[in-house]
């Protein structure tokens, strides 16, 4: 059999990822900040863009000349007022008047004498920062600060020392012997309990600190902290040969102490959300208004436009940079456009699905996954994936994420499937009413769920449990 070239023609249909199509796809997962972030970068980058500003293209506003008369109609209708001011005869203006002209308030006050913006806003302390101070206030000897720099440097956030004493002791070129002494001296300092290896020196150094030294509760400490976490309280009370109320006495004097000393000083600032999208109930239907609070409304320069019209005075290597510039901003613009435009039907198509979660609240949550609401708008599933990732939504229920509204489904009993949330929010609402000296187990809680028509197994509320930071039964149990 002989071997040939042959040419043939076919057509195909392909989807080319051109740059334009990837920068569009790229602002749709984009969070609110990062949008702003971004627009501001191409802002900078792109010489054709601009801000709009809000009082520009305002209709309806009279010329100057109508303005003019307006005005001079309005001085005639209005009244004049006359005040009659009288100076005060019990003033003394000459000692107004020094004060007054005192340097701090003299207009020749030099730019470079004003103190730095870092030195006027507040920034707060850490707990490395915290302790150096202290140990720069203490009456330590040289070597003992050097010492204690080291071990400063190697506690963690919650105020644990992570280095062995033979790693300091190595690092710091001194004997194991005095880092060990240096050691029990920070464990001096504030917070209470910082400095130690573990919990059981954390709480043993915050009870001495209270003079509890020699009583139960450093007994419990010392040689019960594993049957203290599993709240095996009638067998402490049996090994230390004390009754059951002294030792719940004992026990309500820990839960007082702090098992992470560092985390009063953390120095990690909270968040606020600012939700992408509002949805208020007006009447009896539901409004969606998009936030565009912040976001900058592109226009492009209608300058560069009458210099691209002027081809004559154009050099052709202008006229390509602006020609380029001109489309890679109208695709921004386009590109945004279509971004709220999408947020706001996906947001649409996620309250039809979710309108008695909206009434009612999160035990009327309904299952729902992204081919629902695909199908619903007409639009792929990666679309609604990207759509729905690190955006927020106001509800008449709360701040939700829009991913928060996907969920698996669990069958009931009778009728209609439940949403995995949805059970977990009735999870939630047992417990928080049940007998906190005999709490429900796992398979009692699957027994009463099946009793309110959703049919789980025990396994699966133990896992719904463990995922809301809920402790097994043997662990709620609190005999007082």
């Amino acid at each position: 059999m002989a071997l040939e070239l042959r040419q043939s023609v076919s057509l195909a249909q392909q989807l080319i990822m051109t740059p334009q199509l990837q920068q569009a796809i790229k602002l749709l997962q984009l969070s609110r900040l990062e949008l702003m972030e971004t627009i501001t970068q191409e802002m900078e980058e792109n010489p054709v863009l601009e801000e709009q500003q809000t009082d520009e293209g305002e209709e309806g506003s009279p010329p100057e000349e109508g303005k003019e008369e307006t005005q001079k109609k309005e001085a005639n209708d209005v009244q004049e007022v006359t005040v009659e001011e009288r100076a005060r005869d019990d003033v003394d203006w000459e000692n107004y008047l020094s004060e007054y002209n005192t340097g701090w308030a003299e207009s020749a006050y030099e730019e470079r004498e004003r103190p730095s913006f870092e030195n006027m806003t507040a920034s707060k302390s850490n707990l490395y920062s915290h302790l150096l101070w202290q140990l720069s206030l203490s009456n330590f000897e040289e070597e003992q600060k050097r010492i204690g720099t080291f071990i400063i440097g190697n506690l963690n956030e919650d105020g644990y020392l992570e280095a062995t004493i033979q790693d300091i002791s190595d690092a710091a070129g001194y004997p194991e012997e005095k880092v060990e002494e240096t050691l029990g001296l920070i464990q001096e300092f504030d917070p209470v309990g910082v400095g130690a290896r573990d919990t059981r020196e954390s709480l043993l150094i915050q009870a001495r600190f209270q003079n509890l030294e020699g009583t139960l509760v450093v007994g419990i400490i010392e040689k019960h902290l594993a049957d203290l976490e599993e709240k095996r309280y009638e067998q402490i009370a049996k090994k230390l040969g004390v009754s059951l109320a002294d030792i719940i006495s004992a026990v309500t004097i820990i839960q007082g102490l702090e098992p992470k000393p560092g985390r009063s000083y953390s120095d990690e600032e909270t968040i606020y959300i600012t939700p992408d999208v509002y949805v208020f109930k007006v009447g009896d239907d539901y409004q969606i208004m998009l936030n565009e609070d912040g976001l900058p409304k592109l226009r492009i320069n209608s300058y560069y436009k009458d210099v691209l019209r002027s081809r004559d005075s154009l050099s052709e290597n202008a006229k390509t940079y602006i020609q380029e510039k001109l489309r890679s901003a109208a695709w921004l613009i386009k590109s945004i456009h279509q971004r709220q435009r999408t947020i706001y039907r996906v947001t649409e198509s996620i309250v039809r699905f979710q309108e008695p979660f909206l009434e009612q609240g999160i035990t009327y949550l309904r299952p729902l996954v992204l081919r629902d609401v695909a199908e619903d708008i007409q639009m792929h599933e990666s679309t609604v994936s990207r759509v729905t990732t690190n955006k927020y939504v106001y509800t008449p229920q709360g701040v939700f994420e829009l991913k928060y509204f996907f969920n698996s489904s669990i069958n009931s009993v009778e009728g209609d499937a439940v949403a995995s949330e949805s059970v977990k929010e009735h999870i939630r609402k047992i417990i928080k009413v049940e007998n906190k000296s005999k709490p429900w187990s796992d398979q009692e809680l699957a027994e009463m769920l099946r009793k309110m028509n959703i049919r789980v197994a025990r396994r699966t509320v133990a896992k719904y449990r463990e995922s809301m930071c809920i402790l097994p039964s043997r662990k709620r149990k609190q005999p007082f």
